[in-house]
């Protein structure tokens, strides 16, 4: 299985945490989910494995504080503070299995989207390249160069609207 993450633009985070326990990826308005513009992925966590994009993009060195994000949901301010509290929560409890919608930064979102278009075929193969992709075969050598143009393009129409880049995980 894995982990699913499901990257995002949105207005702000009222906009970006509605019906926070559904799918971005579909749309469903019989339970107020709205239409996203939406990355699909398995295994890129924002942190580490979208943060080194987001550092090859911005040719920077990669840090583990590059793309530090924000949880919005489950809202921080409610979760268990010690252990009993954590013992206590019920086996459905968002704050032990998902989703989580986090914020990520407007610097990760512009290096993103002012990657020149000419450099994204070297970008796509640094990326393919990183430790947390070698135990993956990718079947189509045209794969990373897709999944790096969609985050991309994206963050720029992200950065067009003048909206933020979200992301929603789930097991």
């Amino acid at each position: 299985m894995g982990v699913c993450y499901e990257y995002y633009r949105a207005a702000d985070r009222a906009a970006a945490t509605v019906q926070p326990e559904h799918s971005r990826e579909i749309a469903d308005a019989t339970r107020g989910v709205p239409e996203f513009d939406v990355v699909v992925t398995k295994w890129i966590d924002p942190e580490v494995a979208l943060g080194q994009l987001v550092a090859f993009a911005g040719q920077v060195d990669y840090s583990l504080g590059l793309v530090e994000t924000v949880v919005l949901y489950p809202p921080p301010e409610g979760a268990p503070r010690s252990d009993e509290e954590w013992d206590a929560l019920p086996e459905d409890s968002p704050y032990l299995e998902g989703p989580c919608i986090m914020e990520l930064p407007v610097k990760a979102r512009d290096m993103l989207a002012g990657v020149d278009d000419a450099r994204l075929p070297m970008l796509a193969e640094r990326w393919a390249a990183i430790e947390e992709f070698s135990r993956f075969t990718f079947d189509d050598d045209g794969y990373m160069l897709s999944l790096t143009q969609e985050f991309v393009g994206l963050a720029r129409r992200a950065r067009e609207d003048d909206q933020l880049l979200y992301c929603w995980c789930s097991l």
